[in-house]
């Protein structure tokens, strides 16, 4: 019988397939306790699927390459030293050894004791790590009731599959659409989660906060996923069926369409111009980017060639990435974010940070840069260099305060003169920015504007800090949403302070390339917009469609909204 499960689009589009339902912390249990003679077979049993989950992380992180994949092998990560805990495998050994648990039941019952230590935390950033118990805990339960070899699991990858869950790990989203997955859709989960981030990127539709899915649905159910209408149907009918393929159609006719945009220029509907720019970090999102028609790379991530290091990548590393970077985009203009490592993430990359309660709010970015000078200034030297193949600007994360830019730039000036003893070709100039992701940098930006030559807005951890609300905690969506009067009003200030100043301004976060927010950012005066290369063909075509100076004309208006809601409605009427 055809039944419609209503959920919140996280990534649009439509796909029809088979469900694939995933019960991270609904499996069934034996509870039947261990006789003592069982209880080393069922330790190595135990061992076994650790050991396998552990491969297959590593397996993964050696896969994973292109969109967000930063932020993917920053999950595999933390998912790889939970599997190494000391505590939760001492938990384990001892639920099994002394308390005679079987293996799964030991599991679940380490799961609820880690998930309600995690629970009870008053900081929201590590309260929301729990989801990686969860995803963990899940993973060595599958490989726990796996009886299959992996030339086998090969043979039998997902292909045609819609996956039904809890939630997804960014990481097994990666590999899952690699190997056909179709869509998703998740009981929990925020539209402004990783996973979701990643689903846009990969052009897959998701659908979150499906309440009742994991009750409500079955392995091989035949289900439509709308993630258009914010829906999926289930046992969908020959009407539904004739929908999806008329979607289809206009969905290959609007690819035709947005192709030809690839070399147009971007210009509102009353011929404004407006730039468009890229985030990247790989040599393929270069590509892309100029096979999109990108103005130029607006965020370039250096953290992946961290990351991708036990130690750290020397001078000459950095340099051939960068001077790449720039010799790609031929000539366009590039900026190179300095390093933006957090301390949970600073030990992939050999700088050790300890004792760090709250690392979202801890020693990361420009903080950790300046903290360690000579690592900062291997970086700032491979900048250099590279700068002399093309014009480049760098862009300072996380400042707080002007003295951090001023800290930066004497690091420049002295690296710039270690170089030129060297007789190493510089670059006449070199643009620096600021990057405005906490609010005190907002409400203070006239002030670092005397020292930065152009602002870039990170709305994604800007919003998180203004206001209060973990951006992947779907109990927050009604606060996580960048139609706040409050981000419209900082994201105004600041604008409005460049602009006055006469120093660029640019907007890199995930707002940027949303379509839905591009009527918003004009008419707060925006004109730089940086955002992932895929979706640019869809802002330019956005843009051509709004008239600027009415959006402008009604700034005031939507600048005197006092909920998210009224913005909403207020925007509703002028996009069209």
């Amino acid at each position: 019988m055809r039944h419609v499960l209503p959920g919140t689009p996280a990534s649009r589009g439509m796909a029809l397939g088979r469900a694939r339902l995933v019960r991270p912390s609904r499996y069934a249990v034996d509870n039947r306790p261990l006789a003592e003679d069982e209880v080393e077979a069922e330790l190595e049993h135990l061992h076994r699927a650790l050991d396998t989950a552990r491969q297959e992380l590593r397996e993964l992180r050696g896969k994973l390459h292109g969109a967000l994949a930063r932020e993917v092998n920053e999950f595999i990560d933390a998912h790889s030293l939970l599997l190494d805990d000391a505590e939760l495998l001492r938990g384990l050994d001892d639920l099994v050894r002394i308390g005679h648990y079987r293996a799964g039941a030991a599991l679940k019952k380490q799961r609820d004791r880690l998930a309600a230590v995690f629970e009870a935390m008053d900081d929201p950033y590590l309260r929301s790590r729990k989801e990686d118990i969860d995803q963990v805990i899940a993973r060595v339960v599958s490989a726990l009731q796996r009886h299959t070899t992996p030339e086998e699991r090969k043979i039998a990858a997902r292909v045609g599959e819609i996956l039904i869950a809890d939630t997804i790990a960014p990481a097994d989203m990666a590999q899952l659409a690699g190997n056909g997955l179709l869509g998703a859709v998740t009981s929990s989960g925020s539209a402004y989660s990783h996973s979701a981030i990643l689903a846009r990127s990969l052009g897959l539709p998701m659908l979150v906060g499906a309440r009742d899915a994991l009750s409500l649905l079955h392995d091989d159910d035949l289900i439509l996923l709308d993630a258009d209408r914010g829906e999926a149907i289930v046992h969908p009918t020959a009407q539904d069926l004739a929908r999806y393929r008329a979607w289809q159609r206009e969905a290959a006719a609007e690819g035709r369409r947005l192709a030809t945009l690839a070399n147009a220029a971007t210009r509102t509907r009353d011929d404004v111009a407006i730039r468009l720019l890229a985030n990247a970090e790989t040599p393929a999102d270069v590509a892309l980017a100029r096979t999109r028609g990108a103005d130029g790379v607006g965020l370039y991530r250096t953290e992946f060639l961290f990351l991708r290091h036990k130690g750290l990548p020397s001078e000459d590393e950095q340099f051939n990435a960068y001077r790449d970077l720039v010799l790609g985009m031929g000539g366009l203009p590039v900026t190179i974010r300095t390093l933006d490592l957090g301390a949970d993430k600073a030990d992939a990359a050999g700088l050790v940070m300890r004792g760090e309660d709250n690392p979202a709010l801890g020693v990361r970015g420009v903080r950790l840069s300046l903290r360690y000078p000579a690592v900062f200034t291997t970086q700032i030297r491979a900048i250099l260099r590279a700068a002399c193949y093309g014009p480049v600007r760098v862009l300072v994360p996380m400042v707080t305060q002007p003295d951090e830019l001023i800290a930066v730039r004497t690091l420049f000036k002295l690296a710039r003169q270690d170089l030129k003893r060297e007789n190493i070709d510089l670059p006449e100039k070199l643009p620096l920015g600021a990057m405005i992701e906490v609010p005190a940098a907002a409400i203070n930006v006239r002030s670092l504007l005397e020292h930065a030559d152009f602002l870039a807005i990170g709305t994604n951890d800007l919003a998180q800090y203004v206001l209060a609300a973990d951006r992947g905690n779907d109990a927050l969506d009604n606060i996580y949403t960048p139609l706040q009067p409050a981000m419209l009003r900082l994201l105004s200030h600041v604008i409005g302070a460049g602009r006055r100043a006469k120093k660029p301004v640019s907007l890199c976060g995930e707002i940027g390339g949303d379509v839905n927010f591009t009527a918003m950012l004009l008419a707060l005066g925006l004109t730089e917009f940086s955002m992932h290369p895929s979706q640019l063909l869809l802002v330019r075509d956005r843009l051509a469609t709004l008239d600027h100076a009415m959006l402008r004309g009604h700034s005031a208006r939507l600048l005197r909204a006092t909920t998210h809601e009224r913005v909403a409605e207020m925007l509703a009427q002028l996009a069209y």
